[in-house]
């Protein structure tokens, strides 16, 4: 098989694209990337040279670049993560997420519904989604395959949209799709403009720990190399025409979540405890803030028998560990134009 990644450098690509290129080394994986700041060809270091493994930098907006792509290589299957995902970018710019989340979404079905509309046998399109199109959860309840789409930000209306015209091409045109709804991930590699990252870096630099609100919203949290495990499982065995929900099983309030952060870092860095707590500073609450989301991962267990191999402080260690081994990549990435980003950001 020849399979497109696109999103390939980014945080859950990366980890994608190294899990297809080693497990399957019959498959050729073409990871497409437009390297933007959150993409970042570091994280594939170990990969780079091997044999069924071919990095194509590119944008997937680039309708003529895209369409000769598929011309040149026709993928038998595309694995869709390239996105803009993060929400408070999506207040500040939204236009930019409804250019990459609908119309690059728009544009790759398009090339794979011309590369094969004459014979689908054996092709995937598999779209990579979030929990965010389901809304808020009151203090009960979980998110299924089933619940009503509902989104409160621009991030999550254009990822929503998305899947919205992926569910409508294989309807219209029998195009073969799965779509996937996760939660939160987290990891290594991850871009420090998420929570766990950023407050993993700003402990070491003793900056401050910026809190949205009272620090009661409650996420579901997925480790991100079980997020992997899971898109391979689904790719192969998912089928088409169905949504598969991907949670970690573990919710957490964002306070404790962070309080339990400061424990471990303490810990790890050899200071006092408490020493990071301190570092905790509420800030003002952003727009259309969720209060709550919770995966119901049972039909991905049941019919696919997948689940998280990792709790969620044995994966929180795994991911500090991880940040405290490799800070040259840490430094790397949240140099110049980052730091820019966060002044602005959080002020």
């Amino acid at each position: 098989m020849t399979i497109l990644i696109t999103g390939g450098a980014g945080f859950i690509g990366s980890h994608v694209v190294r899990l297809f290129v080693e497990k399957y080394p019959n498959y050729h994986i073409y990871n497409l990337d437009a390297l933007t700041y959150a993409g970042n060809l570091e994280n594939l270091n170990d990969i780079v040279n091997k044999p069924n493994y071919t990095f194509i930098k590119g944008d997937i907006t680039d309708e003529n670049f895209v369409n000769s792509l598929f011309n040149t290589y026709k993928f038998d299957g595309v694995i869709h993560l390239a996105a803009e995902s993060h929400v408070d970018r999506s207040i500040k710019e939204p236009l930019a997420f409804v250019k990459t989340n609908v119309i690059g979404t728009m544009i790759l079905l398009n090339a794979f519904k011309k590369c094969w509309s004459h014979n689908f046998e054996n092709k995937r399109f598999y779209h990579v989604s979030t929990d965010e199109v389901y809304g808020s959860l009151g203090e009960t309840g979980l998110f299924t395959e089933k619940t009503a789409y509902d989104p409160n930000s621009p991030y999550a209306a254009s990822k929503a949209s998305s899947d919205h015209f992926v569910r409508a091409y294989g309807e219209t045109y029998k195009l073969p799709y799965v779509i996937t709804n996760c939660s939160n991930n987290y990891g290594q590699n991850q871009f420090p403009e998420k929570l766990i990252p950023l407050f993993i870096n700003n402990i070491i630099n003793n900056k401050p720990l910026p809190v949205y609100g009272d620090g009661n919203y409650t996420r579901d949290w997925l480790y991100v190399k079980d997020h992997a495990i899971a898109i391979d499982v689904v790719f192969h065995k998912g089928l088409n025409g169905e949504m598969y929900n991907i949670g970690g099983i573990n919710e957490w309030k964002n306070i404790d979540l962070v309080k339990l952060l400061c424990e471990q870092m303490d810990i790890k860095l050899k200071r006092p405890k408490n020493t990071s707590e301190r570092l905790i500073t509420f800030v003002k609450d952003r727009p259309g803030h969720d209060l709550r989301y919770a995966i119901d991962a049972s039909k991905i267990r049941k019919d696919l028998g997948w689940e998280p191999s990792v709790t969620f402080q044995q994966g929180l260690e795994k991911t500090i560990q991880w940040y405290l081994t490799n800070e040259e990549w840490l430094d790397n990435v949240t140099s110049g134009q980052y730091q820019s980003y966060f002044k602005n950001q959080y002020n």
